[in-house]
This record gives structure tokens, C-alpha cells and sequence, in this order.
């Protein structure tokens, strides 16, 4: 208690006396079901949907009007400020019985020799998709995969190479389609001495992307991109996500191959062709 002698009261110094009236914002996992407030623009609603790779937070009104923010600061959790943060994951499933290619799960197997034949793919997004997908089948046949910085350099890839008996590549290109860049180097290659060593094949679709289901990622379909436009930001764009610099499209990319759990999850395009390239890498001569 303040003595009657003392005019000034306790310390002022002692206490956090900078602190807000509401306080200190703290971290909170945003919990869907929570209900919280963006301060910035004063949009309150339900927590529905958290995104890891985006790193962004959902929220819906009670109108249900959908609007998307960063984690982080600036959010009001029952009237007090908080650091939203992605929510802790769930423990690890027990270990599944078939790879994400739908195949048997060969549990403890270990990688076979790489073979002499292998696999070309367009782009590091579709080596990591093919990865991610047939990663384990590739691993117990020996198949070594690799990239392509665009079909453009397949000739010189194949030139180094030099296909032939026992000597296989296969090779996955976007945008496979009569009349493309990519069908003429094709054709070319197939008409070349090396043409019955190489297969190349494709999907139809602009960017490997495409090849994700839209329902897996909660959007109805891809955006139509002019083509005067860069296809990823175009899409980032209409789709409300992030944008602005290359960071923001590889995290967008991260967001597109964290939905796909599976062959499910992709085009039956894409499906038969890689199933076509692991077949013709691996027949034995």
C-alpha cells in the first residue's frame, strides 16, 4: 500500500510501463474453429483454413466472406493481440503398405545400382513432383532421374549421353501437343540414328502444375493465363496467392506439391506417361 507521506506512489520504473492496455502480443497456433481479428483492417471471422507453405491464415466472416493473411502479428484473439503461428503438426501415420505411386511398399529394400539407362524431366518442379510420386519405385528399379533446364538442351543432354543398347533415356516434356517447339525436337530426335533408344513423351499441359487435380489444392480449376503472360505468377495472381518475386512462386510451389498425397491426387495425362518411361528404361536388352 502507498504511504500517506509517499506523493508519488510506488516506482513507475519497476513496472513494464511501455506495455500496450492490452498487453504484449503473444504466440497462438491458429486453431481452425478460433475466431480472431485482423487489427489492420479490422476483418473478424472464423480461423477455416492455415496454410504452412504460404504461410498464411484463412479466415471467414459471419457473412462468409473468405478473405486470406500472413501469420504473424497483428491479429486480436479474444480481445488480446497475438503472433499467430502455423499450428503444431500431427504425429506420423504408421507406415503405409503402398508407395505414392500406388504400388507395393517394399519396406527395408535397398536402392538398386543405379542402371546405365535413365530418365529426363523438364524443370525441377516435375522432378520434384516425379520424385515425390514414383521416388520409391525409381529407387528399387535403379532409375536415375534428371532435369532438364528446357528441352531446348535435350540435344545436347543426348549428344553427352549417347543412347543405345542397355543405354536408355526416356524423356518428359511439357506441353506435348501437335504443332509445339517440343513435338518438332521430338520428331527430330525419333527420325535421328539414336530415335529408337530415346522415348519422348509428354502431357498436354502448360506447366507441370497443371497436372495436380485443382480440387486437391480447394480450387475449382486452373486460371486461363494469357500467353503474353508468365504461366506461375499469371496463376499466383488469379488465384489471390502471393506473387510479387520468385520467393513467392517457389512457396506456391511448395503449397501445389504438399497437396498431392499420391497418384491420385494427379492427371491420368501425366500418369501413363511417366508409368511409359519407367517401363521402356527398364526392359531389360
Amino acid at each position: 500500500m502507498t504511504s500517506p507521506r509517499d506523493r508519488y506512489g510506488t516506482d513507475v520504473l519497476a513496472t513494464d510501463w511501455r506495455a500496450p492496455a492490452r498487453g504484449r502480443a503473444v504466440e497462438a497456433p491458429a486453431e481452425k474453429g478460433e475466431v480472431v481479428e485482423e487489427v489492420t483492417t479490422d476483418f473478424c471471422g472464423e480461423i477455416v483454413a492455415v496454410d504452412r507453405d504460404l504461410h498464411t491464415v484463412t479466415l471467414e466472416d459471419r457473412r462468409g466472406s473468405r478473405r486470406t493473411f500472413p501469420l504473424g502479428a497483428g491479429f486480436l484473439l479474444e480481445g488480446r493481440p497475438v503472433i499467430l503461428t502455423a499450428p503444431a503438426r500431427n504425429p506420423a501415420p504408421a507406415r503405409p503398405t503402398r508407395t505414392a505411386s500406388g504400388s507395393v511398399a517394399v519396406h527395408g529394400a535397398q536402392a538398386r545400382v543405379a542402371r546405365q539407362s535413365r530418365i529426363y524431366v523438364e524443370g525441377r518442379h516435375d522432378a520434384e513432383l516425379v520424385e515425390k510420386v514414383w521416388g520409391d519405385d525409381l529407387r528399387l528399379e535403379g532409375v536415375v532421374v534428371e532435369y532438364l533446364g528446357g528441352v531446348d538442351d535435350l540435344a545436347a543432354h543426348l549428344r553427352d549421353f549417347r543412347p543405345g543398347p542397355g543405354r536408355r533415356v526416356g524423356v518428359l516434356v511439357d506441353h506435348l501437343v501437335t504443332g509445339s517447339k517440343e513435338k518438332r525436337i521430338a520428331d527430330a530426335i525419333a527420325r535421328s540414328d539414336i530415335g529408337p533408344h530415346v522415348l519422348i513423351t509428354g502431357h498436354p499441359f502448360i506447366d507441370i502444375w497443371q497436372a495436380v487435380k485443382p480440387e486437391r489444392l480447394g480450387i475449382g480449376a486452373w486460371p486461363a493465363v494469357p500467353k503474353r503472360e508468365d504461366w506461375k505468377r499469371g496463376t499466383c495472381q488469379r488465384l489471390g496467392w502471393p506473387h510479387r518475386d520468385q520467393a513467392d512462386i517457389a512457396r506456391a510451389w511448395r503449397h501445389v506439391l504438399g497437396g498431392v498425397r499420391g497418384f491420385q491426387d494427379l492427371e491420368p495425362a501425366l500418369l501413363g506417361r511417366v508409368e511409359e518411361l519407367i517401363d521402356f528404361v527398364t526392359l531389360e536388352p
